[in-house]
């Protein structure tokens, strides 16, 4: 099952109140429009308060009554479902881009699995205009890539470029620097633990730096501009 979609109510509130809806004008825009009959005003009460979450359906159907993209009521997106909404598509479009069955597609939803091979992964990226790093994210290679960069930061770092820079379609010029710093950084963090005055504190941040990898490369590729 799909965890809650991030929703933003004061973003939600924020525009109701500039086009000088009530809640029930909102609500009654969902019903006519959208065929959700069960959302009363109450329902848009309560998401702009935090207190309930919209589903898919009624996030989409709260942006059309708010005349906005689905994107500008959502936190940031994490899953295929949410970068889909996010983009105001429908799961037809996505399946039909990607050459994916619906069904099959829908799974994947629900699963949060993306099951599609490389040129269907990467139709994927271009209709949803996903960045890298969500990219890696939505069709699972996440953790294939953090055990690429483990054994780049505790060998040599050298003898995984290629492999990275395959995983996720980055030249090999750009890697070596985030490479090369991110080694020197755990290397560093592991001397001091063998060192005499090395701790408990050290090899515990040694394990956070591997358990955060992933973010630590994203953030050094960032950086690098």
């Amino acid at each position: 099952m799909h965890p809650p979609i991030p929703f933003d109510a004061r973003a939600a509130r924020t525009l109701r109140e500039k086009l000088g809806m009530a809640h029930g004008h909102v609500a009654h825009g969902m019903r006519a429009s959208y065929g959700l009959v069960h959302v009363s005003p109450g329902h848009i009460a309560a998401w702009e308060r935090g207190e309930a979450l919209p589903s898919a359906n009624e996030l989409t159907a709260l942006a059309g009554a708010l005349w906005c993209a689905p994107g500008e009521l959502m936190g940031r997106p994490r899953t295929l479902l949410e970068h889909r909404l996010a983009r105001g598509l429908a799961a037809e479009d996505v399946a039909g881009f990607t050459g994916v069955p619906l069904d099959a597609y829908r799974h994947m939803e629900e699963t949060g699995r993306w099951a599609g091979d490389e040129r269907q992964s990467a139709k994927l990226g271009t209709l949803l205009d996903l960045p890298v790093p969500d990219h890696i994210a939505v069709t699972g290679l996440e953790g294939e890539l953090a055990g690429l960069l483990t054994e780049a930061v505790t060998t040599r770092w050298q003898a995984h470029i290629r492999a990275i820079a395959k995983l996720i379609s980055l030249d090999k010029r750009d890697l070596k620097e985030p490479l090369r710093a991110m080694h020197q950084e755990y290397q560093g963090l592991m001397a001091a633990t063998l060192s005499r005055a090395g701790s408990a504190a050290s090899g515990e941040l040694g394990r956070r730096y591997l358990d955060d990898i992933v973010q630590h490369f994203w953030d050094k590729l960032a950086d690098r501009g």
